[in-house]
């Protein structure tokens, strides 16, 4: 059972508190009771077009007081498996993103190190290489998944190597992330050339676009994405804008003609049974967002990823039952 775990809203109405992510308990300090940790870096000084993410997961928070602890579509009762909290916001520095990526990099170093697992409301997507870098340091180079309207693999914006479309380009070159065992899922969208986006494959990203996805299906690209990263260490980005903006209206840099929520659900629950260590769900900007329908999808985008923490951590207490068995027949 859960060390740390939501209050009851059934007991404590919703709008009472402090807001943290589904009203789990607000701790600065990491301990041994901790799976997970739900943390925010609010940094938007890469964005290119919009700018405002850095709001995001106040708002995201804001929202997921909505969320209930069992997963109806997993059928999961998260917290009987699970225990996590909120960890508060990293501190970046505004302005200043080599600055705020050595600080990122420092303040994830303890999680990965303690093998929890960190779920990161974002801020541009820049944030994802000092995400990166970090959990490398400790697994060592890790299989990707993207969900994402843009590969994010171009050299330099403005004459500038860091910035919100750069993150993956960089992360190959620092061999940070194994290309041959990542994917980029619903790439879309006006390009500046007609080779833009062969810059990713020739990295050697495997890249579907949302017209691939769809032609394909949910289920069949779920199991592209297992055979892809089969049981590497594997870091899980998803940029809002992953989803047509119908659904994902606040973000920066929006892309007509993507999924559904429902279809980036479905593929986050296919993601059960994979290496997971870790999650960053980035791009959501308050400011262009009526009525919190982007709020509302990331929030519940992260659920989806607490709730594979739990579902994968009853699938390795069974496995680890199951050898048991046979050793002892």
């Amino acid at each position: 059972m859960a060390v740390y775990e939501p209050k009851d809203s059934s007991q404590s109405p919703r709008f009472t508190g402090p807001r943290t992510f589904m009203r789990l308990p607000y701790k600065e300090e990491l301990d041994d009771n901790m799976d997970f940790v739900v943390t925010g870096i609010p940094f938007d000084t890469g964005a290119s077009f919009r700018v405002g993410a850095r709001f995001g997961p106040q708002a995201i928070r804001d929202f997921s007081i909505l969320l209930r602890p069992f997963n109806v579509e997993q059928n999961t009762a998260i917290f009987d498996l699970v225990s996590g909290v909120d960890y508060g916001d990293l501190v970046v520095a505004p302005g200043y993103i080599k600055q705020s990526y050595e600080r990122i990099v420092e303040q994830m170093l303890p999680i990965f190190n303690r093998g929890i697992i960190p779920i990161a409301m974002g801020g541009d997507h820049s944030i994802t290489l000092a995400e990166l870098r970090a959990a490398a340091q400790v697994y060592g180079p890790l299989a990707l998944i993207q969900f994402d309207a843009h590969s994010d693999t171009w050299d330099s914006y403005f004459g500038e190597k860091y910035m919100h479309g750069t993150p993956f380009k960089r992360a190959v070159e620092e061999e940070i992330i194994d290309p041959s065992a990542s994917i980029q899922i619903g790439i879309r969208g006006p390009l500046y050339d007609s080779t833009d986006l062969e810059v990713a494959r020739e990295l050697g990203f495997a890249v579907f676009s949302s017209e691939e996805l769809f032609e394909l299906g949910a289920g069949q690209m779920v199991d592209i994405i297992h055979e892809r990263v089969k049981d590497r260490p594997v870091f899980v980005t998803f940029d809002i804008d992953f989803f047509d903006p119908v659904y994902a209206p606040g973000t920066g840099t929006p892309e007509v003609a993507g999924p559904s929520v429902r279809d980036g659900l479905h593929l986050i629950r296919g993601l059960k049974g994979l290496n997971i260590v870790g999650f960053d769900c980035v791009e959501v900007l308050p400011a262009f967002d009526p009525s919190q329908i982007t709020a509302a999808a990331a929030a519940n985008v992260m659920y989806e990823m607490i709730t594979l923490v739990a579902i994968n951590r009853r699938l390795n207490a069974d496995k680890a039952a199951q050898m048991q068995k046979q050793k002892a027949t």
